[in-house]
This record gives structure tokens, sequence and C-alpha cells, in this order.
């Protein structure tokens, strides 16, 4: 028998439509994504980590507090620590993401997570005492990394002092970003990293 997330969803169908990506999104069949601090602390090794217990592990934030997040300060514990919370939150999108498109939500997510990731950034060289921008590649580790931040990101800003749940903020950042909304704060955020590095040549 197929092993399936939640005993809901398969992997087996689920396809990385990018190449480069492949390697970095994981989807080793598990039926709770709860890996349980294994692959914690190893360089490179959260590559190995099943994709959806990535996504639950961000989730599990307390906002960034110094920097505006969508244009408030976001404090507060939030749901910091509380792994069994975050699963939750996490299977309750899936099931409204599942209920909207009709299709497989992992397959929806791996989808978000390809539109998201900006394919280029800046850096600060100093050269000669003077300090400037260039602009560089962004690898396909860091890719997902941005990518799995800014969605947890902007469920917990659109959820901040909402009465809109976190669960239906999170399945519309998934949604937007899987057919590239520029109602998605994540595709917003990726658009102006690359408008940066472009300007940055």
């Amino acid at each position: 028998m197929e092993m399936k997330l939640f005993g809901l969803w398969g992997f087996k169908d689920v396809d990385v439509k990018n190449e480069g990506l492949k390697r970095y999104i994981s989807l080793e069949p598990v039926y709770i994504p709860h890996s349980s601090g294994r692959l914690a602390g190893k360089q490179f090794r959260k590559s190995k980590m099943n994709i959806v217990e990535r996504l639950a592990n961000k989730i599990m934030r307390s906002g960034q507090g110094t920097k505006k997040v969508a244009g408030r300060y976001i404090r507060g514990g939030g749901n910091t620590g509380k792994k069994q919370t975050a699963i939750k939150i996490v299977k309750n999108a899936f099931k409204i993401i599942e209920k909207r498109t009709k299709k497989n939500p992992i397959q929806v997510f791996v989808d978000a997570l390809i539109n998201a990731g900006p394919r280029e950034e800046t850096t600060t060289i100093i050269y000669g005492g003077i300090r400037y921008h260039q602009a560089v590649d962004v690898s396909s580790q860091r890719r997902v990394d941005f990518a799995l931040k800014y969605i947890a990101l902007g469920a917990f800003a659109t959820a901040f002092n909402s009465k809109k749940p976190i669960e239906e903020c999170l399945a519309d950042e998934i949604i937007w970003a899987s057919s590239s909304d520029t109602k998605s704060y994540t595709i917003q955020r990726k658009d102006e990293t690359e408008r940066i590095a472009q300007s940055s040549r």
C-alpha cells in the first residue's frame, strides 16, 4: 500500500517541474511529517527532510519583531516550538487547498515553491573602501529556503490581528504562489529581490 500524507494525499504522482530543484525538494513518503530532529544540526541535511515537514517547521515562528512584515511589526510567541499545532495548521491548510483547487495539495505546494524562489539576488562587495551591490545567482537550496520562509511569513502577516484563521491564510498564500499571483506576499518579495538584482548588474 502507498504511504499517504495524513492518510489522505499520495506523493507518487507529485512532479517537480524544475530540474534544478529536484534534489532539494524531498518527497519521501511520510504519514506524519515529524522526524523528531534526526536531521537537525547537520549541514545540508535539511534537503533530505520531507518538504511538508520543512513547511511545518517554518510555521513555528514568532515573527520578525524588529522589521516590518507586509507593512506591520509582528511580535509575540505565536506558534513557537509547538510542532503538533504547526502540523495541524498545515493539514487543515492542505484540506482547504484541495477543496478549492480540486488538485493534490502537495503538488500545488511544490508548484508554489518553484514559482516563489528568487533566481537572482544581490550581495555586498567592498573594494578599495567602497561598498557596492553586485547581482549574483541564487543556489537551488537557497531558492527553496527563501520560498518556504516567505510563504510562512506571508501567512503569518495576513493572519496577525485578523479574524481570518492561519490555516486559510496559509492556503491562500500557497494557492496564489502556485499561480504566480501578485496578491501573494511571497511573489511580491521574489519580484522585488529580482528587480533590485537586475538594477545592480
